[in-house]
């Protein structure tokens, strides 16, 4: 077991007793989904991936297709009241496929009801588009998700990461430092009384 210095003994304890639901489906990209899952986990969270695909989900590197992951909850059978928090992660398929399912759409909305802090990178904000939960936030996304955030109503901005009342965005992959230390910190937190749809 690795020696822990003092910061990491207080992160292992930040998440503790928390639940986090990891949305996704087939085509995510694969740090997006375990960088901030392994960062959750060790500051005390439990996670689940929770999916539309039964047992399985397909990650990808890019263009290539990488490792399957299990599925811990199938999503017809997820109820969002077990879960303090959602991490949506990007990838150009995974949000394309959870944007047209009323089922994810209605999961991911009833984390904004309950003012529950959500996380969402990359092309992942596409499916809080669909899910109507956008307008009037500030938020960020990969480029190619800009013009789509601000025709929702969204206050998008360059930058690495940015927290709105609970609601935790990030671009790419080369912003996870940032991303995972912010979930950590916002998800530590609980609900926010300004994270609403």
């Amino acid at each position: 077991m690795p020696i822990l210095k003092k910061e990491d003994e207080i992160m292992a304890d930040k998440l503790k007793n928390r639940k986090v639901a990891i949305l996704t489906a087939d085509g995510f990209e694969e740090i997006e989904l375990t960088s901030p899952r392994d960062a959750m986990q060790l500051a005390g969270a439990t996670t689940h991936i929770v999916s539309p695909a039964k047992e399985m989900v397909r990650a990808k590197k890019g263009d290539e297709w990488s490792l399957d992951f299990d599925v811990d909850v199938p999503l017809d059978e997820a109820n969002p009241d077990d879960y303090d928090a959602l991490l949506v992660p990007g990838g150009v398929i995974n949000p394309d496929k959870l944007r047209v399912n009323e089922k994810a759409l209605a999961f991911v909305k009833a984390f904004f009801d309950a003012g529950k802090p959500v996380a969402a990178i990359c092309h992942g904000p596409q499916v809080l588009i669909d899910a109507e939960v956008v307008e009037g936030r500030r938020m960020t996304s990969v480029k190619n998700v800009r013009k789509d955030l601000i025709n929702a109503g969204a206050q998008w901005e360059d930058s690495a990461v940015v927290v709105d009342q609970g609601l935790v965005t990030s671009r790419t992959p080369n912003d996870l430092p940032d991303f995972n230390e912010k979930i950590i910190e916002e998800f530590a937190e609980g609900k926010h009384a300004g994270q609403h749809a």
